[in-house]
């Protein structure tokens, strides 16, 4: 049998669920490893068969997605010819993790796909979503159709959607309590973030930082460049995770039973619902509203969080029911 397994390269979400399932695909047959995008750090351990540009949202650096850098980073005609040269009917199975280049190609070629993603899970009207209007919405629904989808989120809110993909490596962390609070926030720079975390002196930080490419120490601040393990370390001995909307980094934190506050991108939909849903589990969130982050953050370290999640181990069984109901 061959695989052929498509996954999005924008931010690091992506990536670390495919480093779980990649092996699990293997026992099956032949696997093809295809990436577009261009802002993870995270890397595969398997080598990848096509790289391509695919279409970005890049980050920008006070809370939101640069529009324009994402404007210059498209390029239509060679996203069209990257869709025309991929030999898609070699496959007798393709899995899609919210990439638009085999998606579109599928669409157009009318062969079927499986959508394997937590944007999958966007497709059930059970899931929820803030009331809005958002042009991202379309981009959720059109940016990467399949025609089958198995969609991952905080809860199974419909019967195609499972819990979380939990990392193997985060699985076997070592959990303890050091007292620093971890942070990762893509789309901010570390220098507007150091000098809001100064004014709570008596916490130590532990930033993790897209826009640093080195380490440095400012008074109870400390700044690294994103890296898979020295952040895996950092999160299982901290307090709590200060993060954005994404779905990974909330889900490990939730696992490792550790206090969560989240901040949405702003104009970044997925994100957004992903917040939305978390409120309405109980947990904090400062919008793109609230101008004043300070008496929010210290909210949220001065108080508890009392959960329970129990994200089963079940990638496995996920990936058998994908191949014996979709390989051709």
């Amino acid at each position: 049998m061959k695989i052929l397994y498509a996954i999005q390269g924008t931010g690091n979400g992506h990536i670390s669920r495919a480093r779980e399932i990649v092996p699990l695909l293997q026992q099956y047959g032949e696997v093809d490893l295809l990436i577009s995008g261009t802002q993870s750090e995270v890397k595969l351990i398997q080598p990848v068969k096509y790289q391509l540009h695919g279409f970005s949202f890049i980050f920008g650096r006070k809370g939101g997605v640069h529009h324009w850098e994402t404007f210059k980073t498209m390029n239509l005609p060679r996203f069209v010819k990257d869709m025309r040269q991929i030999p898609l009917k070699d496959y007798n199975l393709i899995i899609n993790d919210f990439e638009p280049v085999t998606a579109w190609a599928c669409k157009m070629q009318g062969l079927e796909s499986v959508g394997l993603s937590h944007q999958a899970s966007f497709q059930s009207q059970k899931v929820p979503k803030p009331k809005s209007i958002d042009w991202a919405q379309l981009v959720m629904k059109y940016y990467a159709p399949a025609t089958h989808y198995v969609g991952f989120h905080f809860h199974p809110y419909d019967d195609f959607i499972y819990t979380p993909v939990i990392r193997s490596e985060i699985r076997k962390l070592v959990v303890t309590d050091l007292g620093h609070y971890t942070v990762y926030l893509p789309s901010i720079d570390d220098k507007l973030l150091v000098p809001l975390l100064q004014q709570m002196p008596e916490v130590q930080w532990e930033v993790f930082s897209k826009h640093s490419s080195k380490k440095y120490k400012s008074q109870n601040v400390s700044v690294s460049p994103v890296h898979n393990e020295e952040f895996n370390q950092s999160l299982a001995s901290c307090r709590g995770l200060f993060t954005g909307g994404g779905f990974e980094g909330p889900a490990e934190a939730l696992f490792l039973g550790k206090k969560l506050l989240v901040m949405p991108m702003r104009y970044q939909y997925e994100q957004q619902c992903n917040a939305y849903a978390l409120k309405q589990l109980g947990f904090p969130v400062i919008w793109g509203s609230n101008k004043n982050w300070l008496p929010l953050i210290k909210e949220w370290i001065n108080n508890p969080q009392f959960y329970e999640f129990d994200f089963p181990d079940h990638t496995a069984a996920v990936i058998d029911k994908v191949i014996s109901t979709y390989a051709r």
